[in-house]
C-alpha cells in the first residue's frame, strides 16, 4: 500500500482535506455541489469526488436527491458532545462571574442556525433565572444570539434570518430585519448585547461574544429586570466582557481556535 502523503505541519494530507471539505460545506450553509466545493477548495475534481464518497460512506456527508452534498447526521453527535464538553470546561469562569456579579451566568454557542445553551452557573438568589442546558432558541430573540450575530458578516446574518424567520417570543422581540441589523451594529460598537425582555418577560440579559472561539459563542448574565437594572448593567457588562475575553484567550493559548 502506498504511503499517505504528509500535509502541512506533518499532518496527513487526505485527512486535512476531508475536514476542510466539511468546513467548506458548513460555510455554504450546509449544502454544495462538487463543482462548488472544487472552487472553494482549489482541489481537483477527482480528489474531491474520492473524499466526498468516503465521507458519504461514513455518514458525515449525505447526497441529496438534487445531487448536491450536505453535512451528514453523524456529525450531530460529535457536535453536541463537543459543545457540552466546551460548556463543562468553561464552568469555572462562569462560576467566577457569578461570584462577582451575583446573577446567573450562561454560555451558549451557535449551532445549525440556533442558539444552544451549553453551560450555566445559577446565582445564589432564591429568585433566579434558569435555562436548561441543551435548550435551543433562535438567535434574534436572545442576548447571546444577538451578541454572536453582531460579529458575523451581514450577508451571513440575513441568510440565517431567511432560513429561520423572526418569530416573536414576547412583544419586545425584534421581528423586523432592518431594525435588528441596526441593533447588531450598535452591539458591535458598544461591545455587548442586551436582551430587554425579548425572550422572556421580566428578564434582562447582558451578553458578550467570546473572541477566538472555535464556533460562535457568547457569555451572558441574566436576572430579573427589577434587580438587573440599567445601573446594574453598567457594572455587570465590563465583568462579562472580561470573562468572555479570558475564555477566548484561553482557547487561543491552548490552540483550540479554528
Amino acid at each position: 500500500m502506498a504511503a499517505e502523503k504528509n500535509g502541512r505541519d506533518g499532518g496527513v494530507q487526505s485527512l486535512q482535506r476531508a475536514f476542510e471539505l466539511l468546513e467548506h460545506l458548513a460555510d455554504t450553509g450546509g449544502e454544495a455541489s462538487l463543482s462548488e466545493l472544487a472552487t472553494l477548495s482549489g482541489l481537483p475534481m477527482p480528489t474531491i469526488h474520492r473524499l466526498i464518497r468516503t465521507l458519504v460512506d461514513l455518514g458525515y456527508v449525505r447526497q441529496n436527491t438534487n445531487r448536491r452534498y450536505a453535512l451528514g447526521a453523524r456529525l450531530i453527535r460529535l457536535g453536541e458532545n463537543a459543545s457540552m464538553q466546551f460548556g463543562s470546561w468553561a464552568r469555572p469562569l462562569l462560576a467566577e462571574l457569578v461570584d462577582e456579579v451575583g446573577e446567573t451566568a450562561n454560555l451558549a454557542v451557535l449551532e445549525r442556525d440556533e442558539v444552544v445553551y451549553v453551560a450555566q452557573v445559577p446565582s445564589k438568589h432564591s429568585m433566579r433565572m434558569f435555562t436548561e442546558v441543551g435548550r435551543r432558541l433562535l438567535p434574534h430573540g436572545t442576548g447571546v444570539g444577538k451578541a454572536m450575530l453582531a460579529h458575523l458578516p451581514t450577508g451571513d446574518v440575513t441568510a440565517l434570518l431567511a432560513r429561520t424567520g423572526m418569530p416573536s417570543y414576547t412583544e419586545h422581540t425584534f421581528t423586523d430585519q432592518d431594525a435588528l441589523l441596526r441593533e447588531l451594529a450598535k452591539i458591535a460598537q458598544q461591545g455587548y448585547a442586551l436582551d430587554e425582555a425579548e425572550q422572556e418577560l421580566g428578564v434582562r440579559c447582558v451578553a458578550v461574544a467570546v473572541p477566538g472561539a472555535p464556533v460562535p459563542a457568547a457569555v451572558s448574565v441574566s436576572g430579573p429586570s427589577g434587580r438587573l437594572t440599567r445601573e446594574a448593567v453598567e457594572r455587570i457588562a465590563p465583568a462579562v466582557q472580561r470573562i468572555a475575553t479570558s475564555l477566548g484567550s484561553t482557547l487561543t493559548r491552548d490552540g483550540v481556535t479554528v
